[in-house]
């Protein structure tokens, strides 16, 4: 009889930690969205969804999750970033309707010295007073040691200070996080060894970080050391270089441990990375293992030809476990279907009232295109989604774009702000170009300064054809802050003039 396999806790921190990737920002119907995802197709035990007191979209966000976790008995496995304020994170949770709190405190003697300014006995005293009163209120606790990988380093005495302190509070779990990403292998495996054999019974949980791109592999000896639960974002999003990422970490654990078991399902691990790359803007590198496009695609003739003899060029990594197929060219073969069955398909829950507005998307892209494709349905979700957060205060008309060879392309532009109707006419260097040289005179009339564009992206989904949809992100400056916006048409300069709509309105 083989012996039983040792659980390990998968909790997804996309929509928090990898929210901070730079420039991505969810709305709250694409928070919810992914949270139900993960939670009903993926299977993570848990998700970190929010930091409490960030703003008001973050609030609404949280406030939705919360309500469909609970109608649907998954209010435990959705989980908060607070921090040690009093009672002020504990009413922000109450309000929103969470009910498990992830406390973030100082896990080196240098945080707690410079930060905060405090010594270990006056930080122990207020973090306990958190846990009392979340205590009190219902809230379950589980503590972040902030920067535990340098305290692990450089003051180990303080860390096992702090943890001799946390065993005797009302802790759920007690979170080891490589907050800068700068731990080896080794050293992973040496600090949560020692830590999980001092503190036997206690559940800790290992969040690494990818800065020297060493995430997967840290989480690989993190486990065999003993961790009980690994944090892990969706492509590998978070700050800096990102978090370890969710799909590499379960393929490595369910093909090198097999003592180790995960509820993660991996057929559903493609379809939320293809969704979460839609709404983030954030692009995956087409050789990314797993989930990028390229990895089971076959190009080389060799390859081709060794895998009709005997299957040569196969691995265990095999597409089917995660939901794909193996390629031996680009594109793939595509055709209309009802709609809802291609949403379940991808795995994809929307409200009657989002489906509806998507529906009607299709609709109108159909009297345009012969086909809409499987691919092209999370780049209209997205589209459909993302314009419902933007008041309609700022509308492009009309407008007539005139490109002749050796002319420099002209556009005349009607808009209308505000109820208000201006109409200008500008030449560029390219359509989009005179287009955006003909919204400035309007906006220079009103004296107002139009953001600085700093990037501009064209997409167009996985084996599209000449007439695919393109979605084009366009990422610009303002008052030194960057956002990013995104318009979806089967024209490139059209789907750049709705993504500048959406920027005017935001703005």
């Amino acid at each position: 009889m083989s012996p039983a396999k040792r659980s390990v806790e998968i909790m997804d921190t996309t929509l928090r930690d990898g929210e901070q990737t730079s420039g991505v920002s969810f709305s709250a119907s694409e928070k919810l969205t992914i949270a139900q995802l993960l939670l009903t197709e993926v299977k993570v035990d848990r998700i970190e969804i929010a930091s409490a007191r960030v703003s008001e979209g973050e609030f609404d966000a949280v406030k939705k999750i919360t309500k469909w976790a609970k109608a649907n008995g998954l209010l435990h496995k959705v989980e908060v970033l607070t921090f040690v304020d009093g009672d002020v994170s504990i009413q922000w949770m109450q309000q929103a309707g969470a009910k498990v709190m992830n406390l973030l405190t100082k896990g080196s003697l240098n945080h707690l010295t410079h930060q905060l300014k405090k010594k270990p006995a006056e930080h122990f005293a207020d973090v306990k007073e958190v846990l009392a009163l979340a205590k009190k209120k219902g809230i379950d606790a589980n503590i972040y040691l902030e920067d535990w990988s340098n305290g692990m380093r450089h003051s180990p005495d303080y860390v096992y200070q702090y943890l001799d302190f946390l065993i005797t509070q009302p802790v759920k779990r007690i979170m080891l996080p490589d907050t800068l990403g700068i731990l080896t292998p080794d050293e992973v495996r040496e600090f949560i060894s020692a830590i999980v054999e001092r503190y036997p019974g206690i559940h800790f949980d290992f969040h690494a970080h990818n800065d020297y791109d060493l995430g997967t592999a840290n989480v690989l000896e993190g486990v065999k050391a003993g961790a009980h639960g690994l944090h892990l974002t969706i492509n590998g999003m978070g700050e800096r270089a990102g978090n370890a990422p969710l799909a590499s970490t379960i393929a490595v654990l369910n093909d090198f441990m097999p003592g180790i078991r995960t509820n993660v399902v991996e057929k559903s691990l493609y379809s939320v990375s293809k969704l979460v790359e839609t709404f983030s803007g954030f692009r995956i590198p087409v050789n990314k293992p797993v989930v990028g496009e390229n990895v089971f695609t076959q190009t080389a003739g060799i390859h081709a030809d060794g895998d009709k003899k005997n299957k040569l060029y196969f691995s265990d990594l095999m597409p089917e476990r995660f939901g794909r197929q193996r390629k031996y060219a680009l594109g793939k073969t595509s055709g209309k279907a009802n709609i809802e069955n291609n949403l379940a398909q991808l795995g994809i829950q929307l409200s009657d009232q989002d489906l509806k507005k998507v529906t009607q998307r299709i609709i109108e892209l159909g009297d345009r295109k012969e086909v809409v494709t499987q691919a092209d349905l999370p780049y209209i979700i997205s589209d459909v989604l993302d314009s419902n957060t933007i008041e309609d205060k700022v509308r492009i008309e009309n407008y007539a774009l005139v490109h002749a060879k050796n002319l420099n392309p002209s556009v005349t532009i009607k808009i209308s702000i505000a109820g208000e109707s201006y109409e200008e006419q500008a030449q560029g260097d390219g359509q989009y170009d005179a287009f955006m040289n003909a919204l400035k005179k309007i906006y220079k009339q009103k004296k107002i300064e139009l953001p600085l564009l700093t990037d501009y992206a064209v997409r167009i989904p996985p084996g599209g054809k000449s007439d695919a949809l393109c979605e084009t992100v366009i990422t610009w400056k303002h008052q030194q802050k960057e956002f990013k916006t995104r318009g979806l048409d089967s024209d490139q300069t059209v789907s750049a003039i709705k993504a500048t709509q959406k920027m005017l309105n935001i703005i």
